[in-house]
């Protein structure tokens, strides 16, 4: 009988295909959603109760959507973030959830700090006068000096963290399980969330959306930032209070400020931040390359055949749903 597979992900076999090509040379059958569709709540439970495994995308995977799927056996997600898939309702069903952590951390990193020097250089700015017929003195400011904080050192965060040393920077970081080690070898200091807003010039943000991390940063923690330092958010939009951000931004509070994702994505309307002309929004294009689409789409594929063949897939964020292998 024929492994059928529904791949949820815009970019899993459009950009790379060798994820694609490594299940079809198995036997299994791929179905590749179109790469703009939307599907509803409701149209996505209907197909998940036909497939045997699913690579996800980033659209939500939801209790409901999973409580008629009694064929599914996995989901796999190409990126490290599965806040958008309901993992305790998928665990209550008995399927495993994998995820590809550290697969796009270079890709995040280069974008992080093509975000900073865009908005320390004002790029933006340069680009639009010449275009306008203009050639303005640009005045910026460096990196290299400055004092980059580091909100969430995961794997992600500590690339940041070696690429901000090359940079010259002095690097503090926060997190709620401090790696100390890592911190003496590379010459940084851990120091609470206040303290790393008070004191850095660059805020970088590479946390997990939860119930804890949901509106990290607001009115207050941005209050408490220097008025010349950049925000860049890559991690959630849920993670920065994007009402208070405008309001924060039309006032100018701190100097500039990046998001790469949005509480709504995609938004249903226009994006009242990037009317301004201190912020920069990107459409959530962090973690894609080239090299990141191959990397994620051949974990993903590895780990469904792993599966179904009886051994065990890699970074199964819920363990106790492997009790076969």
């Amino acid at each position: 009988m024929t492994i059928k597979v529904w791949s949820m992900s815009p970019t899993y076999g459009y950009f790379a295909k060798e994820g694609l090509d490594y299940l079809q040379s198995r036997g299994y059958q791929v179905d590749m959603i179109p790469q703009k569709a939307i599907l509803s709540e409701d149209e996505i439970s209907e197909t998940l109760k036909r497939y045997d495994a699913v690579i996800g995308g980033g659209m939500r995977i939801s209790a409901n959507s999973l409580k008629e799927a009694d064929g599914l056996k996995i989901i796999t997600q190409p990126g490290v973030g599965v806040d958008h898939i309901d993992v305790a309702a998928a665990t209550a069903k008995g399927i495993p959830v994998t995820n590809t952590p550290g697969a796009n951390r270079y890709s995040v990193m280069e974008l992080t700090f093509g975000l900073f020097i865009s908005l320390a250089r004002q790029i933006p700015y340069g680009q639009q006068a010449v275009r306008q017929g203009q050639w303005p003195k640009v005045m910026g400011g460096l990196l290299r000096d400055k004092t980059l904080g580091i909100i969430g050192m995961g794997t992600i965060g500590k690339t940041i963290a070696k690429m901000g040393l090359a940079f010259g920077m002095k690097v503090v970081g926060y997190d709620i399980y401090p790696d100390e080690d890592f911190a003496e070898k590379n010459n940084i200091k851990y120091l609470e969330l206040e303290e790393i807003l008070k004191q850095s010039d660059f805020i970088s943000l590479h946390v997990f959306l939860s119930d804890q991390t949901k509106n990290l940063i607001g009115m207050k923690q941005i209050e408490m930032m220097k008025p010349t330092a950049f925000l860049v958010n890559m991690a959630r939009g849920g993670v920065v209070n994007e009402d208070d951000l405008y309001k924060a931004m039309s006032e100018k509070m701190i100097a500039g400020a990046a998001l790469d994702v949005l509480s709504q994505e995609p938004p249903r309307a226009e994006v009242a931040l990037s009317r301004l002309d201190n912020v920069i929004v990107t459409p959530h294009m962090g973690g894609y390359a080239l090299e990141v689409s191959r990397d994620c789409g051949l974990i993903c594929s590895r780990n469904i055949h792993a599966f179904f063949t009886g051994e065990k897939p890699e970074n199964v964020v819920n363990p106790e749903t492997l009790k076969h292998v």
